[in-house]
């Protein structure tokens, strides 16, 4: 564990801004929320609503990733970077990649929603859906821990 490898420098519980962090967490989970949603009206052969539903789950994943990104912006403005400690490269890393994750999802789920459009529910269309709706709950589940384990934990350590 990096937690105490600060080199003198801030703490988590110093850089942690959990309301920040809170909505970050509420707008992922609501688009997993509504990734599921968007699955029922696939199994539903319900192209509008399919279409939808996946467009708000893009859209609160990359409200998800600006804030994510908003945050990290503000911490370098006050100097806290990944190369001021090895606790800081372990945040930025860990935080960072899920966010990379998050963006590389957002991708697929675009190519998802062409692939809808353009060819239908067809079987191989709906199994990729399946294996996009898993990737998107993982994320979720991954952010659960991170949010428990890096930011609530870290907050009050």
């Amino acid at each position: 564990m990096q937690r105490h490898a600060t080199a003198g420098g801030p703490t988590v519980g110093d850089i942690v801004d959990i309301p920040r962090v809170g909505w970050e967490t509420a707008v992922l989970l609501l688009s997993s929320y509504t990734c599921m949603l968007s699955f029922a009206a696939s199994n539903a052969r319900n192209l509008l609503w399919t279409q939808i539903l996946l467009l708000l789950t893009g859209l609160l994943g990359l409200v998800f990733v600006l804030l994510e990104l908003q945050e990290f912006i503000d911490l370098a403005s006050r100097g806290i970077t990944p190369q001021r400690s090895a606790m800081l490269t372990s945040f930025f890393g860990l935080v960072g990649l899920h966010g990379v994750h998050v963006t590389a999802g957002g991708l697929w789920l675009a190519t998802m929603m062409a692939q809808i459009q353009v060819k239908g529910f067809r079987p191989e269309i709906n199994h990729r859906l399946i294996c996009f709706n898993l990737f998107w709950h993982a994320l979720d589940i991954v952010w659960i821990g991170i949010f428990t384990i890096v930011y609530l934990m870290g907050a009050v350590a």
